[in-house]
């Protein structure tokens, strides 16, 4: 189904490949929406409908993985939030039209529906299995991965579907297939929903150490040199050695000397 510079220092790179596999993930997707979605429309069919605004749905999030892919930890999973997100509100969509289409008793023409399902399970394959040694990477190479996986697994539920609609004479074999789609859409989306907010969340706590980090290496540099300087000038020696061992204010310098911690 469709899945529809702040960052973290040190973030993740990408898996070599990953940008060139997305790219052909992109085209592959774009082609089927156009093909899916000429046939959707002639047959009447809500699940080919369904898979063709699924195509549409994971090329738009491809360019959104491809913008955000060289982006730290953090821009990456909130891309994958927004992913996540759409596919859940996709699966509901696909859902409402069923329910729109069982109302008016439209009833799908299966031979194009298979057909076409079947041309679409073929292209599905082929980027599932570009995606999948990807698939347990971030929250974004993991969205992108289960957008394909559930893209065959919806093709295969279409070609199903126009089986049951050429038994039957109904529709009902494409209703319940498209709620299956729907219900896919939905879990998948909550999945990387999930995982986007564990990666947002590790990458903001990264970001607050890091700084935390940063101010207290600074601190102690500025603190040394003010130090050191104020001896050569009132006492004329350098800092007793140690680190930690003894502390200097302006009152011990003016009177003479160190004070001890």
């Amino acid at each position: 189904m469709a899945c529809s510079s702040c960052s973290a220092p040190n973030p993740k790179s990408p898996a070599p490949g990953f940008r060139k596999a997305l790219w052909i993930a992109l085209w592959v997707n774009l082609a089927m929406f156009l093909v899916e979605g000429i046939a959707s429309l002639q047959s009447g069919s809500v699940s080919l409908m369904a898979d063709a605004i699924d195509f549409f749905g994971d090329s738009a999030n491809y360019v959104l993985s491809l913008t955000v892919l060289s982006m730290g930890m953090l821009w990456r999973g909130r891309a994958a939030l927004v992913k996540g997100i759409t596919m859940a509100v996709f699966g509901v969509i696909v859902l409402a039209r069923a329910i729109w289409v069982l109302q008016s008793g439209i009833t799908p023409e299966p031979l194009t529906m298979g057909v076409v399902g079947l041309m679409a399970l073929v292209a599905n394959v082929v980027v599932a299995l570009i995606l999948f040694r990807y698939r347990d990477g971030d929250s974004d190479m993991r969205s992108v991965w289960l957008c394909s996986r559930n893209d065959a697994i919806g093709n295969v539920a279409v070609m199903v579907a126009a089986l049951g609609v050429f038994g039957t004479g109904t529709a009902w074999p494409d209703l319940a297939v498209a709620t299956i789609m729907g219900g896919l859409a939905i879990t998948a989306g909550v999945s990387v929903v999930r995982h986007a907010r564990k990666d947002i969340e590790g990458a903001k706590q990264a970001s607050v150490s890091s700084a935390s980090r940063k101010s207290d290496n600074s601190y102690w540099l500025a603190h040394t040199a003010l130090t050191t300087k104020a001896c050569r000038e009132y006492c004329g020696h350098k800092p007793p050695p140690g680190n930690g061992t003894a502390t200097t204010t302006a009152s011990g310098i003016r009177a003479g000397g160190f004070r001890r911690a």
